[in-house]
């Protein structure tokens, strides 16, 4: 697959231009939303799935910035919000990008913040596809765990470092020769993971919920890769996915919120334009991720959302919602677990 340009300038982070203004500004931050993230547990990291959306004015950024101006210097704008502190980089499932340009988004960022990535296509595709979409050939680099490391576990980690948060394995529908046999899948599916290099927190999003197996949790406990719930009109509930990290050991929680229940991707993304407010809020959805967040952090481990625009509407204001009810539910869950302790 044909390596992806850069999309960084020669300059450092942090530039201004010659009239002393930083590229992109941020939007002023409301007292209400600085005060749920001083609430807001430090293992809850909360994001949106990218950040180079031009309507995002006076929600993330102070003035409306063209496209490619976001994606090249947005992120450090992004980066200040005290809400957001993790984002997706979606662009790696198209072309693999090297170390150099992890580590320049790294840089852009402060050091408590997160990046969730997602496996580039070739690791998590059994077919190569044409720019439109349609099947070319088959793909040799298909779970090739060697490939999978060389073009993108090592320069995610080498680029981000401490800043690098979920490695995403996202699947796409796989096919009636694979979904019948999901078994097969799983065994192989595992011995890709086992061949990974240990240490950075991997997990798997699945398209085909035939494949939510035994044997699928099975290799995951087995390789010590968490369920990613994504979230999606193909998949189960939140709450029925939820309930598959039971069957696995306590760890982080993963969660892409990507599309209403209702919609396919292009009906969602013309349903919702231009993405400046919520249009379908989805409560049960956010006070169950709300309550697993707070689970998460309670049991020592990281809990990072990643929400998209077409799950609701508007990406930030699903997320700015989301704090706000972690926030409102913290006082609860912590005079549960006191009066847990006092019955005991």
């Amino acid at each position: 697959m044909t390596q992806q340009l850069s999309l960084f300038p020669t300059t450092e982070p942090g530039e201004i231009d010659s009239a002393g203004v930083g590229l992109v500004l941020p939007a002023p931050v409301t007292a209400l939303l600085a005060q749920t993230a001083a609430a807001l547990p430090s293992g809850i990291f909360l994001g949106t799935s990218s950040w180079s959306f031009p309507t995002w004015r006076g929600l993330i950024y102070a003035e409306s910035y063209d496209q490619t101006t976001l994606a090249r210097d947005g992120l450090e704008a992004y980066g200040r919000h005290p809400l957001l502190r993790s984002v997706g980089i979606d662009r790696t499932f198209y072309a693999s990008i090297p170390a150099a340009e992890f580590a320049q988004y790294g840089r852009q960022v402060p050091s408590g913040f997160r990046f969730l990535v997602k496996a580039p296509a070739q690791c998590v595709s059994p077919w190569l596809r044409a720019e439109g979409g349609n099947r070319m050939a088959d793909n040799a680099h298909y779970l090739d765990p060697g490939f999978c490391t060389e073009r993108f576990v090592l320069p995610a980690i080498e680029g981000l470092g401490e800043k690098a948060g979920p490695l995403v394995f996202q699947f796409p529908p796989l096919g009636r020769a694979i979904v019948s046999h999901p078994a097969a899948f799983a065994q192989r599916l595992c011995a890709f993971l086992a061949r990974l290099p240990h240490g950075p927190l991997y997990a798997v999003e699945l398209r085909d919920a035939a494949l939510l197996t035994d044997d699928y949790l099975a290799a995951l406990r087995d390789t010590g890769v968490r369920h990613c719930l994504g979230l999606h009109p193909r998949q189960p509930s939140v709450r029925e996915q939820a309930r598959l990290l039971d069957k696995l050991a306590p760890g982080p929680l993963i969660v892409r919120w990507n599309l209403h229940p209702d919609y396919a991707y292009q009906e969602a993304r013309e349903h919702y334009h231009p993405f400046t407010r919520l249009v379908d809020e989805d409560l049960p959805t956010r006070v169950a991720l709300a309550r697993l967040c707070l689970e998460t952090v309670a049991g020592g481990h990281a809990a990072f959302v990643i929400a998209s625009n077409k799950a609701e509407g508007s990406a930030p204001l699903t997320v700015f919602k989301l704090a706000g009810l972690i926030a409102e539910e913290l006082p609860q869950q912590l005079r549960a677990r006191r009066m847990d302790g006092q019955e005991r």
